[in-house]
């Protein structure tokens, strides 16, 4: 049983999603969670934590109970990139210097061993 779960527009851009996301691939469900639970990175480790949550709760409901919890995987993380916000600072001589605030979509599956 397998079960999905997806976050999309997040502030935090892929690149550090992703070195999280790397991390907890292919582990299990509560060594995963653990991780990011004590992670340095505490704003990026929050979001995938409250996603895994998700999804873990996705296979309950889907599977009624039925499922045993502690043997679930993480099996796919996907991490892409979102809409970039464009703002702009102003700099010297009436020029302007240009700033791209990328987002990111995280779409997490897990499912048993």
């Amino acid at each position: 049983m397998e079960a999905n779960a997806k976050i999309s527009s997040i502030r935090i851009t892929p690149r550090k999603m992703g070195l999280l996301a790397d991390a907890v691939r292919g582990k299990g469900i509560n060594d995963a969670l653990t991780y990011l639970k004590f992670s340095p990175r505490k704003r990026t480790a929050a979001i995938l934590y409250r996603l895994l949550k998700s999804a873990v709760a996705n296979v309950d409901q889907r599977g009624k109970g039925a499922v045993d919890v502690d043997t679930l995987v993480v099996k796919q993380i996907l991490v892409g990139q979102g809409t970039t916000l464009k703002r702009f600072r102003p700099r010297a001589k009436g020029s302007a210097f240009k700033i791209n605030k990328k987002t990111s979509h995280v779409t997490v599956t897990v499912g048993e061993r």
